[in-house]
Parts: structure tokens; sequence; C-alpha cells
């Protein structure tokens, strides 16, 4: 299971009062926002600091400022591309209280998959594991995460690559597995982003258990990392979707099909064994 909320690539933040001009709010490098005034005008805009596509989604809350048009707004912002996402101005009593609250995520929200794609099965030519949840399982596979596959695999087994991307998010400093509240935050993964962006997802890999950095381009089939028990799970296994760019930094698994040595497969089936090719 892969826990919806990962730290190292979703953020949120308030803004109690009005920032002052250029005072830009960052997290991690990725996203900034930042409050420009002009003629009692503020705008808020949003700024994308890394060379791929983010979708955030912007909430302003006040009670003594006119905010032109919705309160709330989600988008995806090109790479290192900046644009203004609310607007508010005073009521003429000087006053320009407001908060913002943010989240974020990498992809597309408008993305279209390209469902013609055959995947490749996330591990060696050859191997075979047993599927623990597929498509729509009940157990932690519904809503977002409906089109996600877990496989048995023991710590350290190889994971490859589905299909071909840039690796975006790399996360390998954790030991840690538990099935309590919270336990998310210690799930290792590797987060790389497709052609048509959308994002091919592998969580629970071991400490130090990637074989690939941040910005390099992989390609279907090549060994990115190694299985593990990290985040929140209750055994060994890998959690592999596809997912595509939802509001408040979630994602939403699409489906999938995957090649096989015994034919194409659609809709991956608990308790089943499928060969890699």
């Amino acid at each position: 299971m892969k826990n919806a909320l990962r730290s190292s690539i979703l953020a949120s933040a308030a803004a109690l009062l009005a920032l002052p001009s250029h005072a830009a709010e960052c997290d991690s490098e990725s996203i900034c926002f930042d409050a420009v005034r002009e003629n009692g005008v503020v705008e808020l805009r949003a700024i994308n600091l890394r060379n791929y596509p983010v979708t955030y989604t912007l909430e302003v809350q006040t009670n003594e400022m006119h905010v032109d048009g919705p309160r709330t707004v989600t988008r995806t912002l090109a790479p290192k591309q900046s644009e203004a996402a609310i607007t508010l101005s005073g009521d003429g009593g000087g006053k320009e209280r407001y908060r913002y609250f943010y989240n974020w995520t990498v992809g597309d929200k408008d993305a279209q998959h390209d469902n013609s794609y055959r995947y490749s099965l996330p591990y060696a030519p050859g191997k075979s594991y047993r599927v623990l949840q597929g498509f729509g399982s009940r157990f932690s596979h519904t809503g977002l995460e409906q089109f996600a596959v877990d496989f048995d695999m023991p710590e350290g087994t190889p994971v490859h690559a589905a299909r071909d991307g840039v690796v975006v998010s790399v996360e390998e400093r954790h030991d840690k597995g538990c099935w309590e509240d919270g336990c998310g935050k210690y799930a290792n993964f590797i987060v790389v982003l497709h052609d048509d962006g959308t994002t091919g997802e592998y969580y629970h890999l071991e400490k130090n258990g990637s074989v690939v950095t941040v910005g390099e381009r992989v390609v279907k089939g090549q060994k990115i990392g190694y299985s593990g028990n990290t985040g929140h799970t209750t055994m060994p296994h890998l959690h592999f979707a596809v997912y595509r760019a939802a509001d408040w930094g979630n994602t939403q698994s699409v489906p999938v099909a995957f090649e096989s040595a015994n034919g194409l497969v659609t809709r991956p089936r608990r308790g089943a064994r499928y060969e890699a090719k």
C-alpha cells in the first residue's frame, strides 16, 4: 500500500498575514508563491522552480479583501514558468489580511494517458511474483489507488522501469515499515515522469534502494532500484501504479496494460503470477 501523502514531493503551507512584496514562500526548491503588491492589489504568483510540470492547488481565505475570481484554483504549471494564480484587492480600509494554503505534486492534471502503451512488468525478464493486490482490491486499492498493483517481492529484489521517462523524485533514506497512522512518511520510492505527463511510481523500496538519480532518463526494462518494506506496509512488497496529477497534491491512478511472457495483462488478478518478458 502507498500512503497518499508523500512528504518529499507534496507540501502545504499557510501565510497568516500578507507577505512583503516579492517575499516568496518556497517548498523544497520546487514551487514558490510570491505576493506582489501594486496600487492596492495583491497578486499571488505561482513559480515552478523545476524542470518538469507540477500541478498545484492554491486556496486563499480572507474577510477583508476582495478576491477576483475563485478562492481555490488547481492548475498545472510548466517547467521553470510562473503565473498569476489569484488576485486580491483591498476594501478601501487599508486592511490586507489574508491566509493562503497550497499543496502540489509532480505531473499534469490534464495528462492524456497513452492507453495503447504496453508496460513492462516492474521486475527482471523471466521472473514472476505473486500479485498481493490487483486493480480494485478492497483492502487498499480503491479510490485514488484503484489501478495500483502490489507484487509480493522479497526485500532486495531488483525493480525495473515499466516505461521510459525521467526520474523526478527519489527517497531512499528510510528503514522503517509499519501500519499505524503516519507510517507513510517512512516510504522509500522512485517517481518517473512519462512523456505523456503521467508518472510511474515505485514504492516501499529498501533503504539506499535506488540506483538512479533525479534528472536521469531511464528506459523501459532498466534496473532502477531494489524492493523493500518501508512506509505504510504490513510485509515486503512493491507497490506500482501510473498516476495523473489531481487537486490538493493528490494523484489518481489510471488503468494500464502489461506485457508478459504469457500475453497481455489488462487486469492483474490477486494471487496470480505473471512472468516478465
